[in-house]
């Protein structure tokens, strides 16, 4: 087991939406079609998989996008998912009873990446330049229990500033949150993916985390037993692993774990 997985081991999640989970148990996304919960990371790729997929005759998609901590939650309580995206192996890890044995695959990886405004915009020499005094605030998603935020506790308390570092931190919900953080200035810096920043138009990235030093980023999905619609869902998750979706996840800046190209049915 590795450090990463024994510490998060010990973080309790208590938090439920009651308001989302009875839009899920009410069935108020149809009777058709396949639920997804992702990570709110994929978001804007996931948007164009969905619609590609649908045009190309598959069912359609209901994406439920947000914080892979709260989407677990949300299944623990009962949410009738039908395929959960997370941005880290211990969300998966969390909802392990709620998954059906031999589905789950993982589908893709990421980079850790230091950014500023635009308006302030600067190269960090390392990370160890969050410690400057002229950075006060620093966004990053909460390290209690979002993925980019556990991720780069992890990395930093590797490099030894970590203990420092949290003074300055701004918890935030999910990593989009952090990026928005930065883009309307209200702090000086951020952690979030790589990916992120194919969207951001007022941010800048001051250092990339070198992918063999920082943390192993895994994106792991799997089926949910007790959805509407797992066989749908497993359809999806194929069209995710086929060379189409690739295609879809390398422009977005992610990296395919897997690549070998599944057809549908």
């Amino acid at each position: 087991m590795t450090h990463y997985t024994r510490r998060l081991r010990r973080v309790g999640f208590t938090v439920v939406f009651a308001a989302v989970l009875a839009f899920f148990q009410a069935g108020c996304y149809g009777s058709t079609g396949v639920l997804v919960s992702a990570a709110s990371s994929l978001t804007h790729v996931l948007t164009k998989i969905a619609t590609a997929y649908e045009q190309q005759g598959g069912e359609r998609i209901t994406l439920n996008l947000a914080g892979s901590h709260t989407l677990a939650q949300q299944i623990i309580a009962g949410a009738r998912v039908d395929l959960f995206i997370s941005a880290d192996e211990f969300q998966l890890e969390v909802v392990a009873d709620a998954i059906e044995l031999g589905t789950r695959v993982d589908l893709l990886s990421n980079q850790l990446v230091l950014i500023v405004p635009d308006d302030r915009s600067r190269i960090f020499q390392s990370a160890h330049d969050l410690l400057d005094s002229s950075i006060h605030r620093i966004a990053l998603g909460d390290p209690r229990a979002v993925p980019v935020g556990v991720y780069a506790r992890d990395y930093l308390e590797k490099i030894g500033i970590w203990a420092e570092v949290v003074q300055k931190v701004v918890p935030t919900g999910n990593v989009r949150l952090a990026l928005a953080a930065v883009e309307n200035g209200t702090v000086d810096a951020a952690i979030v993916y790589r990916t992120d920043l194919r969207v951001a138009r007022r941010a800048f990235i001051a250092f990339a985390v070198p992918p063999n030093d920082g943390p192993r980023i895994v994106y792991p999905a799997a089926i949910v037993r007790g959805g509407r619609n797992t066989n749908g869902g497993r359809q999806f998750l194929s069209y995710l692993q086929g060379a189409e979706a690739t295609k879809y996840f390398q422009q977005a800046g992610f990296v395919p774990l897997q690549t070998i190209e599944r057809k549908l049915p």
